[in-house]
């Protein structure tokens, strides 16, 4: 009777899961395609065509800007912590604690200082290299964590495999491990990108909510979820929040698509 009891439940709460997400997507879809004009996608905005076309270019730079800087610090930090540090060391559990806290830190946080810090103190303003900086500090800790653990799921056997063939430490992390490894970190990847594209309120103090297409780093900008909720919060084209928010969920599948194929390709690579 009991195992009925918990199967049924585990149906009920998948089935109010899948509800839920079918709810405010298709509540998104229902409102936005309709809205859908090629004037949403003039190169540049006015307030007549509310373009998101600058809206777009900024999350992109966003993006490749904050993977940039975030991905090489957050995959080698990982390394060290698995592959190089001592099981033992205080230093391995400091950083652990601090990555899990910082994950656990509301985003208006980071917004704040990155204000203070980047805006103000180091004179960076409403930039685009303000909001790189400050979703860096944000999505750093999971690329770390996701690493982390990706290199522990990885089996010792095949370590000490290429050890006892000649390979060295360096050539075992880089042709075994990581080759392993690459689907989980990808999901790290695929979060933070996540993260960064869906950021509203750590941009609003960093990047600016400027209507214009940014023409260097220095350049103020809105990503598409920030351009989403200037519209929605001034009232006057609600409509165009909506396909706006058409646009978001499109490029999350695009990006989630071409992760699974990437993760596909290195799990083939790797056995």
């Amino acid at each position: 009777m009991t195992n009925y009891l918990l199967k049924g439940a585990v149906y009920l709460l998948t089935g109010l899961t899948f509800a839920s997400l079918f709810l405010v997507l298709g509540f998104i879809l229902f409102n936005g395609v309709a809205h859908l004009h090629p004037d949403l996608f003039a190169p540049t905005y006015t307030s007549d065509n509310v373009s998101l076309m600058p809206a777009i270019i900024s999350t992109l730079i966003l993006v490749v800007g904050s993977l940039l800087i975030a991905l090489p610090l957050g995959l080698f930090a990982g390394i060290y912590l698995v592959e190089y540090a001592p099981k033992d060391s205080k230093w391995v559990t400091w950083i652990r604690v601090a990555s899990d806290t910082l994950s656990g830190i509301p985003s208006i946080v980071f917004g704040l200082f990155g204000m203070l810090f980047f805006v103000i103190f180091l004179g960076f303003k409403y930039s685009l290299l303000s909001g790189i900086l400050t979703s860096v500090i944000m999505i750093l800790p999971l690329i770390i964590r996701s690493t982390e653990e990706a290199l522990l799921a990885v089996s010792d056997s095949m370590r000490q495999a290429s050890f006892a063939l000649g390979a060295g430490k360096l050539r075992t992390i880089f042709k075994i491990v990581l080759p392993v490894a690459m689907p989980g970190i990808l999901s790290g990847v695929i979060l933070s990108i996540g993260r960064i594209v869906g950021e509203t309120a750590a941009l609003m103090y960093t990047l600016g909510t400027a209507t214009n297409t940014p023409t260097s780093l220095m350049s103020s900008g809105r990503s598409l979820a920030l351009h989403m909720y200037m519209l929605s919060s001034e009232g006057l084209h609600v409509n165009q929040a909506y396909a706006t928010g058409v646009v978001l969920i499109v490029t999350v599948l695009i990006i989630n698509r071409i992760s699974s194929r990437l993760s596909r390709q290195f799990v083939k690579g790797g056995t």
